[in-house]
């Protein structure tokens, strides 16, 4: 009797150990939040500032739920590369463990893009989206390395994570704000984006995770989507995702790759 209760008392301290040990894990890391409006977590609840930062973003939620070391957000509402590369990437706390990023989506003309199909014929649609193609193809590789190059300069160690942005539209429902025609124009050009940035990514050696499988069936105008559609109050929410999308979208992308 006295053997099996000695036995009970190590497996229970162990099962404690072995439960503990991802929190104790995620305590220690240093984490920083990198990127554009699909990361600082526009189109949920509780914007604020000029960056637009939600603490339902992703990256705010993810922190919440590990409670790592430290924290530092600096994803930015409308950033591009560039800005990453100038503005983001300097301000980050150096030896970081965990980087995550959503970038590209705003270099290659996301706005001016929506707006386009928004207002205009499905032909002039799909011309403004082949554009956004061009500039994917020739230019973003190097915009993209660029930043990339920047964030291993400044957490030469660190595990980088980036997350793709997800096709915006469903595409079977007969009943949306946009045709048929430009909701598919629209997601192929999130197609090769997300395959140019997962390219890159590759080449860097970074984590590429990939959103398009949480997302899929929750577009918008879906039955249940996770992003919004075109908002009037406030604007800048048309297009992003909602708290669905982060949280069961995003998130889980995160943190599957986050090791």
């Amino acid at each position: 009797m006295r053997t099996a209760t000695v036995l009970a008392t190590l497996v229970t301290t162990a099962l404690s150990l072995v439960l503990a040990a991802p929190a104790q894990a995620a305590s220690t890391v240093d984490y920083v939040a990198l990127g554009d409006s699909y990361s600082s977590g526009v189109g949920a609840p509780g914007q604020s500032g000029t960056c637009l930062r939600s603490n339902n973003s992703y990256a705010a939620q993810w922190a919440a739920r590990n409670s790592p070391a430290s924290f530092q957000f600096l994803a930015c509402g409308g950033a591009v590369t560039d800005d990453v590369v100038k503005t983001q990437v300097p301000a980050m706390k150096a030896g970081a463990e965990l980087v995550s990023i959503t970038i590209g989506g705003n270099d290659a003309g996301f706005a001016p893009t929506v707006i386009t199909c928004l207002t205009s014929s499905d032909s002039a649609c799909a011309a403004k989206v082949e554009s956004g193609k061009t500039y994917v193809n020739n230019t973003l590789p190097g915009k993209l390395d660029a930043a990339y190059k920047a964030i291993r300069a400044k957490a030469p160690d660190a595990r980088v994570v980036v997350l793709s942005y997800p096709l915006i539209f469903d595409t079977t429902s007969v009943l949306c704000e946009m045709s048929i025609a430009k909701r598919k124009s629209l997601n192929s050009g999130a197609q090769v984006l997300d395959e140019m940035i997962k390219s890159r990514a590759a080449a860097a050696g970074f984590v590429f995770s990939d959103v398009r499988d949480e997302f899929s069936g929750h577009g918008v105008c879906s039955a249940r989507p996770y992003l919004n559609g075109l908002t009037v109050i406030p604007p800048q929410n048309s297009y992003h995702p909602n708290t669905s999308g982060y949280s069961n979208g995003y998130l889980p992308a995160l943190s599957g790759a986050a090791g």
